[in-house]
């Protein structure tokens, strides 16, 4: 599996029994703190390996530092909290590899296993499916009242350590229930990744807005105006593919298209075994996992949202 479709990841098949998972992420900073930084660069890249219901197991540093503007205690700090997510997902640092460069940048190579017969892409969704979102949305838009000094410091507090949580229980809970689909919210937002889902799949998906688990603040910031650049572009790629209803508030519509940060995974599961897995995960600390729609037979490759 590989460039011929737009996966969270490339599956590169060993033997019978083995596949390995290959993916790569990095980005400027999203938090002013460097080692939350890099918890957050860290978990984001190993989490296309669980969408695809892999383990990670080993990764690389991808490291570019304007090393004649910034002292190197602040690279230390950075890659000290990627190693820490690391261990913490059990992933080993094999290497690495860094240059220098005007604006900062840190993520990760990594790799993964799957057994073959295992591997969830994102356009294996099935008529009836539930969909189950496992972390809620607003991480652009509250990084962007961060930004601009209007968030408080409780709900920054709140939105570092979520973007830095690892979606590793999530995988290791879903594994054990028969799903169809899966990916990771990340800078598309919900709706631009539900579309990837959604195209050619010959199905249709509801989202029941009301459903879908938002931070707080939020909505409050969005009708601010505090909205990232990348929200207004996903907007813009993906609109052609959805219909809201008019009673969808339009701040709503703005958290479904803000892109996210280390965001939750996107879980297909048949209708019949959707509310056992939801409640495993609540069971397993995710308590603001939710049903948030179904996969319908119409309209075709579009998303109604209500």
């Amino acid at each position: 599996m590989g460039l011929e479709r737009a996966d969270d990841a490339g599956v590169y098949k060993i033997s019978d029994d083995l596949a390995i998972i290959q993916t790569v992420d990095f980005f400027t900073p999203i938090v002013d703190d460097p080692y939350w930084f890099g918890q957050i660069a860290a978990a984001n890249a190993l989490s296309d390996i669980y969408a695809m219901g892999g383990t990670p197991k080993t990764a690389m540093n991808l490291v570019a530092f304007p090393i004649s503007e910034m002292d190197i205690s602040v690279l230390r700090q950075i890659l000290q909290g990627g190693l820490d997510k690391m261990r913490e997902a059990d992933v080993v640092l094999v290497g690495g590899h860094s240059v220098e460069d005007s604006e900062l940048k840190y993520g990760l190579a990594a790799t993964g296993f799957i057994h073959p017969e295992r591997v969830l892409m994102k356009g294996n969704l099935k008529l009836g499916d539930r969909l189950i979102l496992t972390k809620p949305l607003g991480t652009g838009i509250i990084n962007t009242a961060i930004k601009g000094g209007l968030a408080s410091a409780e709900i920054t507090e709140r939105v570092t350590r979520l973007m830095a949580t690892l979606n590793r229980d999530a995988a290791e809970v879903m594994q054990a229930f028969p799903v169809h689909a899966c990916t990771d919210i990340t800078g598309f937002g919900l709706l631009g990744h539900l579309a990837e889902m959604t195209v050619d799949s010959g199905l249709g998906v509801r989202l029941l807005s009301r459903d879908v688990p938002i931070l707080p603040e939020t909505l409050n910031y969005a009708s601010m105006g505090l909205l990232p650049a990348g929200a207004y572009k996903n907007r813009e790629f993906r609109e052609c593919m959805v219909d809201f209803s008019p009673s969808v508030d339009h701040l709503v519509q703005d958290a479904l298209f803000d892109p996210q940060t280390s965001g939750g995974l996107l879980i297909c599961i048949a209708p019949d075994r959707a509310d056992a897995l939801l409640e495993a995960l609540e069971k397993k600390g995710i308590k603001q996992a939710a049903i948030i729609g179904d996969v319908v037979p119409e309209p075709r490759e579009r998303i109604v949202v209500e």
